[in-house]
């Protein structure tokens, strides 16, 4: 409810913000689109308040700061909500980057971070970021990656037969736009992969989780519950 009347409050009193939401479909399956101006709003990464709590929900991070325009699920998390890979916030590094393979889709190598600074977002395979190791204001390791270089992950493939309800991002327009994803009902790799490098078309895009993934998206009077999240990703004023 205190979600629902916060965004009530946004929509009536917040100024305009560069974020737009649609409900669209791919293979037959439906998805939810929104697109961040990077140059024009505050996307930023969110994990724990002032005092080491974990935010865990949206309406928590709305009480910090203020209604949201946009927020998601960003990265995996271990079983106390820590980030799996590298977790940077505000220029403060919390987690180290990983870069061998191992269980779990994190580790379905190549995987990737989305790196975040005041009028950019890119996604760059893991190696790539290592080699670089490019400035990030805030930055969030996940994988693996959904489309690499404009081709799809290689281990991704038509016949699969795991779903999941998923969720991921890209970027557009040399990172001034940043694209998020997720699946309305539960979708293979090889659907939600396709559905960036097809139809979305961003040149590289970065898988954030399964099965746990939520969205809050005002515009489409949407704020999905659910049990607590670790790294989220957020619009905020």
């Amino acid at each position: 409810m205190r979600a629902l009347l916060l965004s009530l409050f946004c929509l009536l009193s917040c100024p305009a913000w560069a974020v737009e939401c649609e409900d669209i479909r791919h293979l037959d399956k439906s998805f939810t689109v929104c697109r961040v101006d990077v140059t024009t709003e505050n996307l930023r990464l969110f994990h724990s308040n002032a005092v080491g709590e974990v935010y865990g929900h949206f309406s928590r991070l709305e009480e910090d700061h203020g209604p949201l325009a946009f927020a998601t699920n960003a990265g995996m998390y271990h079983d106390d909500r820590s980030p799996v890979g590298l977790y940077v916030e505000d220029g403060e590094q919390v987690m180290r980057l990983i870069t061998s393979d191992g269980p779990g889709n994190f580790g379905l190598l190549p995987n990737g971070v989305l790196c975040l600074n005041e009028q950019d977002a890119q996604v760059i395979e893991s190696l790539i970021f290592e080699a670089t190791a490019p400035a990030c204001r805030d930055a969030t390791q996940s994988g693996p990656m959904l489309v690499i270089d404009g081709a799809l992950h290689p281990r991704f493939l038509p016949d699969g037969t795991s779903r999941f309800i998923r969720n991921g991002v890209g970027a557009l327009d040399g990172g001034s736009t940043a694209v998020f994803a997720i699946s309305n009902e539960p979708v293979t790799f090889f659907e939600f992969g396709t559905l960036f490098r097809d139809i979305l078309k961003t040149p590289n895009a970065l898988y954030f989780d399964g099965n746990v993934s939520r969205l809050h998206a005002p515009q489409l009077d949407r704020s999905d519950p659910g049990f607590a999240l670790g790294p989220m990703i957020a619009v905020v004023n």
